[in-house]
């Protein structure tokens, strides 16, 4: 009785760092031939004592431990990207990462940041925090009889897009009060997170968590294998992003420099909650992406990802390190399985960007050209 639970709790024991190895590997590794020794060693004795059993259990615990250690994971793939682009993220990424390497930096000096409109995912035809502003609306509207003589709230409800982009950052900021403000964090974070799970883009059906591009985020998983941290740094909201961002992007919430709104701590109902107040405290674009930068991570970045001219003082800030660095613009040229634009919109505008890129060696990623597939 004492020998069969002796032989169950080793084999146990051995099966469970064999798992342990399985999903850090995700394939079958040589700990099942560990496991399978231990059982032959135990069937062909007589009898174990306390020490014996201890024994054999100390010598599956290392010798499965050091399968677990030596056993490299693969790195994720890069299929998405063409040859020339995958060969030079390759190429940068071991540079830094190789202990052997003259560029080696060491884990913690490893930060990349991503900006989000136009670089994760798409920006056309307006942001997509813009869409959600415009669905809330829609929403609110039945409870809204006065709305009728707004014309501002009467072309979103049109979907008049031009409308609504001739009333300018003004009608944008009465928009955001509306729908964004008013209410506690967990109120608005259960409005987003239902309208990010079900709500679709106009024009391709997609679900919006659906559309980001399959190229980049191979790209954070790639960087993140070799202990890179991944910033998502964005004009948009950090109320509105961090409740998914995780989820979609790969990137949690503490892991976002985004702009951000007032917030006042009262009590409700007898609790106390956090409620978002309609005045935004900060505009995280342009310069203030470098701001939030040397303020949050305290290190400049030697991978930036951008896609628009307000990205240059981010990009710019991550080239002169004195490290070796990625820095790259995602250029839309896809007209078919995306949109193609540059130098003349409004939104995502690309001029002086491109120029800087030749002037300074940046990685410019054309889309049609670079990128064998758009989505997921």
């Amino acid at each position: 009785m004492v020998r069969k639970f002796q032989y169950g709790l080793l084999v146990v024991a051995a099966t469970i760092f064999m798992f342990s190895c399985n999903n850090q590997t995700k394939k079958k590794p040589e700990a099942t031939e560990v496991v399978e020794e231990v059982i032959d060693t135990i069937t062909v004795t007589d009898s174990l004592t306390h020490v014996q059993t201890k024994v054999i259990y100390d010598t599956v615990y290392i010798k499965v431990k050091s399968k677990k250690e030596t056993v490299k994971e693969k790195a994720p793939s890069l299929s998405a990207w063409s040859p020339e682009k995958r060969k030079k993220i390759e190429r940068f990424v071991k540079s830094v990462s190789d202990k052997g390497s003259k560029s080696y930096l060491n884990p913690a000096d490893r930060i990349a940041v991503f900006d989000n409109e136009g670089t994760l995912w798409p920006e056309q035809p307006v942001y997509f925090q813009l869409e959600f502003m415009f669905d809330r609306i829609k929403a609110m509207a039945k409870d809204h009889p006065e709305w009728k003589k707004d014309k501002l709230i009467q072309a979103v409800l049109n979907d008049d897009i031009k409308k609504i982009k001739r009333y300018g950052g003004q009608g944008l900021f009465k928009l955001s009060q509306i729908t964004q403000s008013g209410m506690t964090t967990e109120e608005y974070r259960k409005i987003v997170l239902d309208w990010i799970n079900k709500a679709k883009h106009p024009e391709t059906g997609k679900r919006y968590r659906d559309m980001v591009y399959l190229p980049m985020s191979q790209l954070i998983d790639y960087l993140k294998h070799y202990h890179f941290k991944v910033f998502l740094v964005t004009e948009g909201g950090s109320g509105f992003l961090s409740p998914w961002s995780e989820q979609v992007f790969g990137i949690p919430p503490e892991y976002i420099l985004a702009s951000l709104r007032r917030l006042e701590y009262t009590e409700q109902d007898g609790k106390h909650v956090l409620i978002r107040d309609p005045e935004i405290l900060y505009i995280n674009n342009d310069e203030n992406k470098v701001i939030s930068i040397e303020q949050r991570i305290g290190k400049r970045p030697v991978v930036a990802f951008g896609n628009s001219d307000s990205d240059i003082p981010m990009l710019e800030w991550t080239s002169e390190n004195q490290h070796k660095h990625l820095v790259g613009i995602i250029h839309h040229t896809d007209a078919q399985r995306e949109w193609a634009y540059d130098k003349d919109t409004k939104i995502g505008k690309l001029s002086k960007g491109l120029k800087l890129a030749q002037d300074k060696g940046w990685m410019v990623v054309d889309m049609k050209n670079d990128w064998k597939k758009i989505y997921h």
